[in-house]
């Protein structure tokens, strides 16, 4: 292709993404546009799949069948949601094998939060609420995305995470307003999650080396400190009407903004945990893995009736 033809698809796509348009699979996109989708796509949906984890091992602890019923449908979702965002990636000409491969070795990440253990009851319901919200902060954003198979998908991934929180934030209230000790386990696990959840949105906008150009091309609408921000102001007052204490001794409301101020993250833990010295990183790849390898047979499976059918028909 002839610089000038280039630099002419650049501006056309350019300015599609600046009217907020929707670029599409078949339609021209810059190389590094495309790599940056996949690969946050990717991460995406690796965490969706890594997720399941932290509360799927609570599913025969839950301390009731309605509980148990509602954590089976949930982590269900959240394989779901998975499957959509590797889709979408497969739209970018990404192969889902090759994804997969790169999660089980290492060579792509996914959220550190779930690297952290679900130690008690209480921090099932801490997930819901704080890391589905921080999710859904993240994520709503990402409906306005100029990738189209990327803003659908999370349409319906920002709708199931809603319900999410809400069923969070019910079980942290009942926790709350329980017996003493069940209010401990609430407030214990609130000091376990919040700053992992506020670790969620990424590092400082001047130390994210991707930000800038991913809000340039309109995969991203705001900011990682404007994000967690938003989630701030939004759930201390939820941890207020809990009776519960955010475990943030300089957290305070400026009463010119109505925003919340509050303490330093660290972010030396958060790069630790992210290069894989986090409590759990080991198990939830290993279990990932042998997750995987054990339902060979299942592919096997699918792809032989599938190879069966397509003979069928062309006969």
């Amino acid at each position: 292709m002839s610089e000038q033809l280039q630099a002419e698809f650049q501006a056309a796509f350019q300015a599609e993404v600046d009217a907020d348009g929707r670029i599409e699979p078949r339609d021209w996109m810059p190389d590094g546009y495309r790599r940056t989708l996949v690969r946050q796509i990717a991460q995406h949906a690796h965490s969706e799949i890594i997720g399941m984890q932290p509360e799927g091992n609570w599913i025969t602890r839950a301390p009731s069948l309605r509980r148990k019923c509602i954590l089976v449908a949930k982590v269900q979702d959240e394989a779901g949601h998975g499957l959509y965002l590797y889709s979408a990636a497969e739209t970018l000409g990404a192969d889902r094998d090759e994804l997969l491969d790169l999660l089980h070795t290492g060579r792509q990440k996914y959220s550190t939060i779930f690297n952290y253990p679900t130690t008690s009851w209480a921090d099932v319901a801490a997930i819901g609420w704080l890391v589905d919200g921080a999710a859904i902060m993240n994520q709503v954003p990402l409906t306005r995305c100029s990738y189209g198979p990327y803003a659908r998908a999370m349409t319906r991934v920002c709708k199931e995470e809603s319900f999410h929180q809400r069923q969070g934030f019910e079980a942290m209230t009942v926790l709350a307003n329980g017996t003493p000790a069940q209010r401990q386990m609430a407030q214990d696990a609130l000091d376990r999650w919040w700053w992992p959840s506020l670790m969620m949105f990424g590092p400082s906008d001047g130390d994210s080396p991707n930000s800038a150009q991913s809000m340039a091309w309109g995969i991203k609408r705001f900011s990682n400190d404007e994000l967690r921000q938003r989630f701030v102001d939004a759930t201390v007052p939820q941890a207020e009407h809990l009776g519960l204490t955010v475990p943030d001794p300089e957290l305070r409301l400026d009463p010119e903004t109505g925003s919340y101020a509050f303490g330093e993250i660290d972010w030396t833990e958060f790069y630790a945990v992210m290069k894989g010295d986090g409590p759990c990183n080991r198990d939830r790849v290993r279990n990932r893995v042998a997750a995987h390898e054990d339902g060979a047979w299942v592919r096997e499976a699918a792809a032989a009736y599938a190879d069966k059918q397509a003979r069928r028909a062309a006969a």
